[in-house]
């Protein structure tokens, strides 16, 4: 890969979330992984990756200095040119962090709750996202599945070849998913759960899916933790 050729790219780390269901007093992000918060993970491979210039980290109101001295400065994470706060919902964070950002290049939008990407997801939809414009990775599904009526009754079985799982990072141009937040915010939002969904609601633009990892998985729940912790040791 020439990346002497290659537009900046910036990573806007999430870690605003409040991670209700993992029915902690410590948001899932600050939790400890191997003796380390789960967020410093995800922050090490941005760091660590050539392709990456620089990290937006958006956080909880009130909680950026603590992340500034305690994961920032404490595991240099030099690349973290600022630390913004988030919003009630996570679009809010993105559109946040979008504001820090230039139309230039390309953005890389990634959960801090997904300790596990690594440099070969971020290779691959770097590649893509130069062809495609937006990218967002996932993994196609193992198990069957059904979509339901509102008394979780079955109404279809959609073909498992065609289903992916959708993981971060979600690779954008960055003047065009700023522009589809811009329309977002304007005209207001309702359930919206990923940054490719506005990308295709406002600017009806196709969304390439890229292979990530089944590794590649969320902590959510006390149980996805156990999980990582696994993949830690096995890594080590």
């Amino acid at each position: 890969m020439q990346l002497s050729t290659k537009k900046r790219c910036t990573a806007i780390v999430l870690a605003a979330g409040q991670g209700t269901r993992m029915g902690t007093e410590i948001q899932k992000q600050y939790l400890e992984l191997d003796g380390r918060p789960v967020l410093y993970y995800s922050l090490r491979t941005f760091q660590d990756s050539p392709l990456i210039d620089e990290i937006v980290l958006v956080v909880g109101e009130g909680q950026e200095s603590y992340c500034r001295k305690e994961i920032v400065e404490r595991f240099g994470i030099h690349k973290v040119s600022r630390i913004t706060c988030g919003g009630t919902e996570r679009y809010h964070s993105v559109w946040n962090g979008l504001q820090e950002l230039s139309d230039d290049g390309y953005v890389f939008i990634h959960d801090g709750a997904r300790p596990f990407v690594d440099e070969e997801i971020i290779e691959r939809v770097y590649e893509h996202v130069v062809e495609y414009d937006a990218c967002v990775v996932g993994m196609p599904v193992k198990d069957t599945i059904k979509t339901v009526d509102e008394q979780d009754f079955v109404t279809a079985t959609p073909n498992r070849n065609l289903v992916w799982m959708i993981q971060t990072p979600q690779v954008f141009r960055t003047d065009i998913v700023k522009k589809a937040y811009g329309l977002l915010m304007e005209c207001g939002a309702e359930n919206i759960t990923d940054d490719a969904m506005v990308v295709e609601q406002m600017l009806s633009l196709p969304i390439r899916l890229v292979r990530g990892s089944y590794e590649n998985i969320k902590i959510t729940t006390p149980e996805d933790l156990e999980i990582a912790g696994v993949f830690v040791r096995r890594k080590k």
